[in-house]
């Protein structure tokens, strides 16, 4: 099993200032890393905090819930989308969260292991879902690069991979395809392959990877989610309560800071801080997929 790493774990606990009592919701659970350091944490000062967990995958449930069992760890955990979250706390049997956490990472077994074509480095189905075992009616990668219009798959390769050269490839995609549908990530990056210079091949970052990022956001419909699950999230927090969300590209940053630009101005509370916290040298050299992560805290007046 690959094992995933929590990005900013000390720095978000810190952030959060969780205290004893404290009703904390994990909104994206996955391993569980960031919701039992936040129950460790409130121990530290002498007592229990109450996590609710929320995620939509099916193992990572399982696997977090024998992991806060064996912590001793009081929590109720859902199967869902954080954009829900009001509804999960009123589940749990609470009125309001006091500390709200949202890492919008993919976590690592999804990447690695998922055996659902998140990394272009497998050669694995092109479904890129977030559910287990997707269902004949289930929108899939595949769906996009076998059945949109060029002009649209250029669009979304753009928007959400902001890839330079989301029309070449959209354009090797559609030729691609007239002669056999493109099923694996395999198929994919040999075609994302053809369509770009050779010195952007040997670039830092792999030519596919945008792309994937774009496919990934679009199945997923994650910047959808995150709009409304920060406006959940908003909802479900206590007066004096505190968001911390943990975004890993532009995209997600910037619907964040915004979120977060509006309720200050509307006089609804303030950051924590004006900037973001990135990850340090050494967390980046322990784990490089924390490179480009950024968290901001918002405290609720």
């Amino acid at each position: 099993m690959t094992m995933h790493e929590s990005v900013l774990l000390k720095e978000t606990i810190e952030g959060l200032d969780i205290r004893p009592g404290d009703v904390v919701v994990d909104g994206t659970l996955g391993r569980a890393g960031h919701a039992i350091e936040a129950a460790k944490s409130a121990r530290a000062k002498g007592g229990d905090a109450f996590i609710v967990g929320i995620d939509r995958d099916s193992d990572a449930l399982a696997e977090s819930e024998a992991k806060l069992k064996s912590a001793g760890i009081e929590a109720k955990l859902f199967k869902g989308n954080f954009r829900d979250m009001g509804e999960f706390v009123s589940k749990a049997g609470k009125s309001s969260a006091d500390k709200i956490i949202l890492d919008l990472g993919v976590s690592s077994p999804h990447i690695d292991s998922s055996g659902r074509g998140f990394s272009f480095k497998k050669d694995e189905p092109l479904l890129m879902t977030m559910e287990k075992e997707p269902t004949a009616d289930s929108f899939t990668a595949r769906d996009i690069v076998n059945g949109w219009a060029e002009e649209d798959i250029a669009n979304v390769i753009y928007a959400y991979g902001e890839e330079r050269y989301a029309r070449r490839i959209a354009k090797a995609i559609a030729a691609r395809r007239t002669d056999r549908p493109i099923e694996t990530t395999s198929d994919l990056v040999s075609v994302i392959e053809s369509a770009v210079p050779g010195m952007y091949k040997r670039g830092k970052i792999h030519p596919a990877t945008r792309t994937f990022q774009a496919l990934r956001i679009a199945v997923n419909d994650e910047l959808g989610s995150l709009k409304k699950g920060l406006d959940a999230a908003f909802g479900a927090l206590s007066q004096g309560g505190r968001l911390a969300v943990i975004s890993f590209h532009s995209l997600e940053d910037r619907i964040v800071k915004t979120a977060m630009k509006e309720w200050a101005k509307a006089g609804r509370g303030e950051q924590l801080a004006k900037k973001p916290v990135a990850p340090g040298d050494e967390e980046i050299a322990r784990n490089p997929r924390s490179r480009s992560a950024k968290l901001r805290i918002f405290i609720k007046n």
